[in-house]
């Protein structure tokens, strides 16, 4: 494929399209348009024909929200649902999860399928056949559906992952009878448990003709220009392969592999990526190796088992509502949206993160483009964020806007932090030792406050940091994914195991080659899922030699529970990954200005921070050339963000275009006090928090039990010296009221417990509840108190 060609990657949201073009001299050209607009069929297709300018193309690599946004809406087909007689209703039943465990009032989320047949069959866990499979019923069932107009069909038999036979003829059946869609567990998710092997089957044969017609739309449009899609699990897929159980992240998964390989290729493989936008923050890890994945997921209350990126995320945007309840001071979950927006848009919104940044000076409404107030021409409002922030102020008993929005913005640093402590502290690794990459609109406002908050040193912010997620999409390889269930132990299946992911790998890697990839650059990636007999949670461990892999185990489970694991070990699964570069140029430039002097500042600012005001200077980051180098407190100002740059940190711009933040000097000291105010309450409350709800996640995860795992039939709380509640974690609350008594009495029968004691409580005149019951009473000690 010639390199005389342009090559475009394209990230499909719901109100916006980021294009980024790469030009056949190799240089980058950016677009953002409406996802729906009367001017054109489609915005991928539009901003092709736009930058192009009708010449030669070599492929488009895009990411899209189509699916999640069919299924958020409940805009999917209308599916039937295939199931062995007598589990009509295992959908609609689902596990014993409480999404909300203190509701009294339950509202179950609606299954996704329009109709159940009960198919009259059984396999044992082990295949083999107990009632044969009866075609008559079955295709009776089957032709009243589609006489009833229905065309998509979801089949999930139990243990079809151990035998597809039953579901293969289930298949035939309709596709015999005309059904367009069809959908089997045995290929969608083929992994133990019926549950989340059926919800995966339903979502995807309910979104699959929504994603079908838009990507047939797009082809049409780009006329036979080979058209790749972005997958969950951050590889590319060629449009004929994209399904919709991987289409769900499919953005934001763009934002990790591009936050990534950016940060890698600036010398700092291990990464935390922090993209903040106007609704939402979302926040993911990379090690330098490996992504961080998971297999389940919940989306729109509805499971979903298959393989896609970590993303953690957190209610806490540039648009997010500050409020005061009376007491604590909140941000957040709720946005003001793009309409009204934040008060500073002038048009009559509420006070939001966005007017808290414009009262402290962090954000400038002269460097922001003229399209707010009610004609959409008029700058950013700073008198109108000023009287959101002091009537807040106000009722908090606070003396300025600007301590309340330095407040404020304090809560929501901590809100992000917390999210961060997710996917780094509770996942045992040390976010320190990790470098931020920064993205996304609000990215670079709150950057260097997030890092301080967790003991970050480095921030990088990429030139393309707002559309980061499609130059994560055109930096993607094109990856095949293949699993299959194991479930017997490591000792006695290792060498069935080895062989089962040889077949696998033979199989990605053919459908790499039957897409025109060159053999020599596929590349095979071969992972268990090991976990302990009796539980539930599994650990994804590299392929290695059977005692490797044990270790890697152990290493893992200590370091994510505490514990070294005690039991045979079980091989879950087996899954296969090839990948290989896609065709088409990939290589791409960025226009710097040419090494010189460091920037002249363009203007002053003034600053409210830790307290007081300053002045500041203003650059422009379009003239900082490689090398140039900044100290703060100052603000950069780029075409779609403005970068804040605190005190102690300085920025420096790497020959690459990205902008490295370091930390000059040690972070601010902030002085003891422990007097109460809405803002300290509300920080204290969401990191005690944070303690209560990680005891509850490692209890959880470690259990055996079902009442434990999915019922959540258990309590995590922390309390002071004596006794008396601080803060507890939404989990059952039957032994909350009990739990002080228990801590009391374990602290007056022990009054010498020392670092690494645990007191097991069940007295019924001591906080016990019932007799099963036993709480677990461990003292904190920290270093002045020995």
């Amino acid at each position: 494929m010639s390199e005389a060609c342009w090559e475009f990657w394209i990230d499909r949201g719901g109100t916006f399209t980021d294009v980024l073009g790469r030009a056949p001299d190799g240089r980058l050209h950016a677009l953002k348009l409406l996802s729906e607009s009367p001017a054109y069929a489609d915005a991928a297709t539009e901003g092709v024909r736009r930058l192009s300018a009708g010449q030669p193309v070599a492929a488009v690599k895009m990411g899209t929200t189509v699916a999640t946004n069919a299924l958020l809406e409940r805009k999917g087909a209308r599916t039937l649902f295939a199931v062995t007689r007598g589990f009509a209703d295992l959908l609609f039943i689902g596990d014993q999860t409480r999404p909300d465990i203190f509701a009294l009032d339950i509202q179950r989320p609606a299954p996704l399928h329009d109709r159940v047949i009960e198919i009259d069959e059984r396999l044992d866990a082990d295949g083999q056949v107990i009632d044969a499979f009866d075609e008559a019923t079955a295709r009776t069932a089957l032709r009243q559906a589609r006489r009833d107009g229905i065309d998509t069909i979801a089949i999930a038999l139990m243990h079809a992952y151990a035998n597809a036979d039953h579901e293969i003829a289930v298949e035939n059946l309709a596709r015999e009878l005309g059904f367009v869609t069809i959908i089997r567990s045995s290929i969608a998710s083929p992994l133990v448990k019926i549950i989340p092997r059926a919800s995966t089957t339903v979502l995807d044969a309910y979104l699959t003709p929504v994603l079908d017609e838009y990507v047939r739309r797009v082809e049409t449009g780009l006329d036979g220009t080979p058209l790749y899609f972005m997958q969950s699990s951050g590889g590319l897929a060629p449009a004929g392969s994209f399904h919709a159980r991987d289409a769900v992240l499919s953005g934001p998964a763009g934002g990790v592999v591009g936050m990534a390989k950016t940060a890698a290729a600036a010398g700092y493989p291990k990464v935390i990526g922090f993209d903040m936008g106007g609704t939402s923050t979302d926040v993911s890890r990379f090690d330098g190796d490996t992504y961080e994945k998971v297999q389940d997921t919940l989306v729109a209350g509805q499971r979903l088992r298959a393989p896609m990126m970590s993303i953690h995320t957190v209610a806490a945007g540039g648009g997010s509502l500050l409020t005061f309840d009376g007491e604590r001071a909140r941000v957040g979950p709720d946005s003001a949206g793009a309409m009204p927006g934040p008060a500073g848009y002038g048009r009559g919104g509420p006070a939001t993160v966005t007017d808290a940044n414009i009262v402290l000076g962090r954000v400038q409404p002269d460097w922001f483009p003229k399209v707010f107030g009610p004609d959409g021409n008029a700058p950013l409002d700073a008198s109108a964020s000023r009287a959101a922030l002091a009537s807040l102020a106000d009722q908090m008993g606070l003396d300025s806007a600007e301590a309340a929005a330095e407040g404020f913005l304090a809560v929501a640093i901590e809100s992000m932090a917390q999210a961060i402590k997710q996917i780094s502290i509770a996942q045992g690794v040390n976010p320190g030792h990790y470098a931020l990459s920064a993205f996304g609109g609000a990215g670079g406002q709150h950057a260097c406050k997030v890092a301080d908050a967790l003991g970050m040193t480095i921030v990088l912010l990429h030139p393309c940091a707002g559309p980061l997620s499609a130059l994560g999409i055109g930096m993607a390889d094109i990856r095949e994914t293949r699993q299959s269930a194991i479930e017997r132990p490591l000792d006695t299946a290792a060498a069935d195991a080895r062989v089962r992911g040889e077949t696998l790998a033979s199989q990605a890697r053919q459908a790499l080659l039957e897409q025109g990839l060159d053999e020599n650059k596929i590349r095979i990636r071969t992972e268990w899922r090991l976990r302990i007999a009796g539980s539930d949670t599994s650990i994804a461990i590299s392929l290695a030699d059977d005692a490797a892999m044990r270790a890697q185990f152990e290493t893992a489970h200590e370091r994510l529970f505490g514990f070294q694991p005690d039991g045979r070990l079980i091989i879950e699964s087996v899954m296969v990954e090839a990948e290989a570069e896609p065709p088409g140029a990939s290589n791409w430039t960025l226009d710097l200005p040419q090494s010189g002097t460091d920037p002249v500042a363009r203007a002053k600012a003034t600053l409210f921070d830790n307290g007081g005001t300053s002045d500041v200077p203003i650059y422009d980051l379009t003239t900082f050339s490689p090398g140039a180098s900044v100290d703060g407190p100052a603000l950069i100002m780029e075409p779609n963000s403005t970068i804040v740059l605190d005190a102690g940190w300085s920025a420096k711009r790497l020959d690459d275009g990205m902008l490295c933040l370091s930390r000059a000097s040690a972070a601010l000291s902030v002085q003891a006090n422990t007097a109460l105010d809405p803002i300290r309450l509300e920080l204290f409350n969401q990191r005690f928090m944070s303690v209560a709800e990680q005891m509850g996640l490692a209890l959880e995860r470690t259990a055996h039990s079902v009442n434990i795992k999915e019922r959540l039939d258990f309590s995590c709380a922390l309390f002071d010296a004596d006794g008396g509640l601080v803060a507890n974690a939404p989990h059952m609350p039957v032994h909350l009221g009990s739990m002080s008594a228990s801590v009391r009495a374990a602290a007056r029968a022990h009054p010498d417990l020392g670092p690494g004691d645990a007191v097991a409580v069940n007295a019924p005149y001591d906080g016990g509840t019932h007799l099963p019951d036993i709480t677990i009473v461990i003292p904190v000690h920290d270093s002045q108190s020995g």
